[in-house]
């Protein structure tokens, strides 16, 4: 039986990951931040606030996944989140062939985000009953998939289809609606619970309203929207940051080149998005998770400072590389942070609560860096990396006294 469960168990792991894979795609939109704004000609804000109403709907999403999980169970709701992401891409389509803001806003943002935050809470939280013997590694691993996703879209869906579609943009989000809900929902229907009625029943049983008014609840969630917010500036932005660190250095360039660029660093640096998540996520398991955050937030802070002060592109993207290592470490970290702290009964309804960090932080790092860039484009870059090394000092203070005693909970 044994060996029975743990094939099982490793199948949902990847399946999880698969999942992950698919939805983390979005991850890739600043690869269309610059076609988008020259091809309808709205601004960068503009533009901007498409992500930011993706992850604001992915965070409620999430948090209304978690609170439903334990009743409905993950097949259902994955399956609808599938099917949402899907559906989000179609009525994206329609909005650019309708050259509709709002109705990009609708579509994409607020049915695709949320559609991603109920397919994004459900493998993690499933997959983390699972291995309790291993919840860092596991949960870790399967949050892997979704900062792989903006590789997947950046560097092998996005250019193909960019290329097939001859450049027209409400095609390619109508083939990507159509591959999603062909590839996505299948994944979804194979996951399921573990064996064991009792978690289930502990998990509908047990209150959410308490943890959440904890100061435990809210240092948490302060280190994990510090650590998010520093992450996300870059996501939505890195691509048009590099194309101008290299239009400086070599005028002659040409777009496609600086276009094919700004693709690699995205594909790069969600390579070390994905590998932060496991990388962070099963270190925490031997060191705590308090200490992992507190490495990670320090670091980025000297990182942040450095690149106020760069001028080369390589440089510019090993930074950028590392602060998206990290940024994936609090995802790959933070559901068992949830479960030492509060409880594996409690994990997905107070996770799914405490991702609304995600959707706060998706407000404020897309739009500080979108509205530096219209109203301050000479000094956007420096002002947008000392207000990140400021949130990130900020995350270090809210962990005092935060112990790692945390990490050595045995969750009930």
């Amino acid at each position: 039986m044994n060996g029975t469960r743990s094939i099982n168990r490793w199948f949902l792991a990847c399946m999880g990951t698969a999942l992950q894979l698919c939805i983390g795609t979005v991850y890739a939109w600043s690869y269309f931040q610059n076609p988008l704004v020259q091809t309808y000609h709205w601004s960068n804000t503009e533009v901007a606030w498409v992500f930011s109403t993706t992850i604001v709907c992915l965070s409620l999403g999430a948090a209304v996944g978690g609170q439903l999980l334990p009743r409905h169970g993950p097949r259902k709701l994955a399956v609808l989140g599938s099917v949402l992401f899907g559906g989000g891409y179609l009525l994206g389509a329609l909005a650019l062939q309708l050259q509709s803001l709002p109705l990009l806003y609708l579509g994409y943002g607020v049915v695709g985000g949320s559609g991603i935050g109920l397919a994004y809470v459900t493998p993690v939280a499933t997959v983390a009953k699972w291995f309790p013997d291993k919840k860092g590694l596991a949960t870790g691993m399967v949050i892997m998939g979704f900062g792989l996703g903006a590789m997947l879209m950046s560097k092998l869906a996005a250019p193909v289809l960019m290329q097939l579609c001859e450049q027209q943009l409400p095609m390619v989000f109508a083939v990507l609606g159509v591959l999603f809900l062909l590839i996505a929902p299948p994944i979804a229907w194979t996951l399921q619970e573990p064996p064991k009625p009792a978690t289930a029943a502990g998990a509908t049983a047990a209150p959410v309203h308490g943890p959440l008014l904890t100061g435990t609840f809210a240092q948490i969630w302060v280190l994990m929207f510090c650590n998010t917010v520093a992450g996300i500036m870059f996501i939505g932005f890195q691509s048009p940051m590099l194309q101008e660190l290299l239009r400086r250095q070599d005028p002659a360039l040409s777009s496609a080149q600086l276009a094919a660029s700004g693709a690699t660093l995205i594909a790069v640096s969600a390579l070390f998005n994905g590998i932060g998540r496991f990388f962070w996520g099963s270190l925490s398991d031997r060191i705590g998770r308090v200490t992992v955050f507190r490495t990670m937030l320090a670091s980025q802070c000297l990182a942040f400072l450095l690149l106020g002060q760069v001028e080369n592109p390589w440089i510019f993207g090993v930074v950028v590389c590392y602060i998206l290592l990290c940024y994936g470490g609090g995802f790959g970290t933070l559901p068992s942070f949830v479960s030492d702290a509060f409880g594996a009964q409690r994990l997905a309804s107070v996770y799914g609560a405490m991702l609304t960090t995600w959707g706060v932080a998706g407000i404020v790092g897309p739009q500080l860096v979108a509205y530096l860039r219209d109203h301050h484009a000479q000094q956007a870059s420096s002002y947008a990396f000392g207000i990140g090394a400021a949130f990130l000092c900020a995350g270090l203070v809210a962990s005092i006294g935060l112990g790692d005693k945390i990490s050595s909970r045995t969750s009930p």
